[in-house]
């Protein structure tokens, strides 16, 4: 060998992650330690956004989250989450354990293992059949009565069919993500020319009414492809309504709270309450979350500090009948606790809107018929007609049949009318047609569990890998 010839050592490319594949999630089930609650268990070596996707796949799934406690420490995740089905019943079917367990796992494998897949944060979430073809939209603008059923007519205009869409509205604000196909041919969308039309059309829709809207919020629309697989849908709606600011008008919404003692809510229950205290003896921000307890709740609050670019070292999650109180230790990525008044009104607003922007005071109905052209426009230019509103909406279509869930509301700000629901329901048989009323439930007194995480985090961490469970 020529002395000029340099060998240079290899290095395997996996050898980056071998560690997180040593050390990946370990998921326990267990059924006997609580009497009337599933209890998961999840260790890991931990890295940002791991327990998102945990709380993400139990989400998914489902299930309710009565009670967890979440630590991070030197590196090490270790989260315990007490859950119920639909039902309010322990989760004892082996295949949905196994199903959970492995969604847990392969997630995380898969981003380890630098597959694309695994950055749509929906890896483990089989893309349904019939968006396969589709092209994906995703849509921000100012909310107004009737507005999703403009943008149903415009994409009935432009022959789209829609396959799948769901939508949110917040505040002045309005998101929305669909997947559309080509009407005659059932397939993805690539003529450029026919794209920018659409895009056109629903930026004209999207777009404020006034200039004092505008100077508030603007109006996007955005193409994804035919071969891309939106984000977890339910996290892209709450990145959408931040990227629009849902969360800086707040009429009537629920108050923040900055005062180092704590949070206080107001003596009805009703309302929201956000607190943000220094935890200066571990160098944490605490923050204090109170409200009406109900499904999704740890993801939409986990889902936004960790869009916000925020750590969480530690957690506390408990319910008590109505009423929800979360509590997390975090810092910013860089280190850093939030000291600015500033930046803790921000993420106290941002907060506040994740968990209203899902409540929808009204009243749900279902409606479930063979899929056909034409069908949505149809329906939500019927509820127009008769006075009522989208406030939010989940279409999708499975096996020849689509399931419209809509979230709606009397326009002039009234109680729905139940006679106006009944004519309605006549003029749009034979469609399967189902109302329930989704009022949010007020309470007028609770009693807060004297229990806080930080105690917890000044006596002693290791309570965590000896003793998960105290009931």
């Amino acid at each position: 060998m020529s002395m000029k010839e340099v060998c240079c050592p290899y290095f395997d490319p996996e050898f980056e992650n071998l560690n997180e594949r040593i050390y990946g999630p370990r998921v326990y089930v267990d059924n006997d330690s609580c009497e009337k609650c599933t209890v998961v268990k999840v260790d890991s070596l931990n890295k940002q956004g791991l327990l998102l996707e945990v709380v993400q796949v139990l989400t998914d799934m489902d299930l309710f989250i009565s009670k967890s406690y979440i630590s991070f420490d030197a590196g090490w995740l270790m989260d315990v989450f007490h859950v119920k089905d639909q039902q309010g019943n322990k989760v004892t079917d082996n295949g949905v354990i196994n199903y959970l367990q492995q969604s847990i796992v392969t997630r995380r494998e898969l981003k380890s293992s630098g597959d694309p897949k695994a950055c749509t944060e929906d890896a483990v979430e089989v893309e349904p059949e019939s968006t396969s073809e589709c092209t994906a939209i995703e849509m921000i603008g100012t909310n107004r009565p009737g507005i999703f059923s403009e943008i149903s007519a415009v994409l009935a205009e432009q022959k789209c069919n829609i396959i799948e869409a769901h939508a949110w509205s917040h505040n002045a604000c309005v998101a929305c993500v669909a997947y559309v196909s080509d009407e005659s041919t059932s397939t993805c969308i690539h003529d450029p020319s026919r794209l920018a039309t659409i895009e056109d059309h629903l930026s004209t829709v999207l777009r404020p009414t006034t200039i004092t809207d505008d100077e508030f919020k603007g109006a996007k629309t955005r193409f994804l492809g035919c071969d891309s697989s939106t984000s977890h849908k339910e996290h892209r709606l709450h990145q959408l309504m931040l990227a629009n600011r849902d969360f800086d008008e707040s009429p009537g919404s629920a108050r923040a709270s900055f005062s180092s003692m704590g949070s206080n809510g107001d003596e009805d229950g009703r309302r929201t309450t956000v607190s943000i205290d220094p935890f200066n003896e571990k160098g944490y921000s605490c923050v204090n979350v109170e409200c009406p307890d109900r499904p999704k709740l740890m993801f939409d609050i986990v889902c936004t500090l960790t869009d916000l670019q925020y750590v969480i070292f530690h957690a506390s999650i408990t319910s008590h009948g109505l009423f929800a109180y979360q509590e997390y230790y975090i810092r910013h990525k860089d280190g850093f606790i939030l000291n600015s008044e500033q930046e803790k009104q921000r993420v106290a607003k941002c907060l506040e809107a994740a968990i209203e922007r899902r409540v929808c005071e009204g009243v749900r109905l279902e409606l479930c018929a063979k899929t056909s052209v034409g069908l949505l426009p149809y329906v939500t230019r019927i509820l127009r007609e008769y006075g009522l509103t989208v406030t939010r909406a989940d279409i999708a279509t499975d096996g020849g049949k689509t399931k419209n869930v809509f979230y709606v509301q009397d326009i002039s700000g009234n109680e729905v009318d139940m006679d106006i629901l009944e004519s309605m329901q006549k003029e749009l048989e034979p469609l399967a047609f189902q109302v329930k009323n989704e009022v949010l439930r007020r309470t007028t007194s609770m009693e807060k569990e004297s229990f806080s995480f930080g105690s917890l985090l000044k006596s002693q961490l290791e309570w965590f890998s000896h003793n998960y469970i105290r009931d």
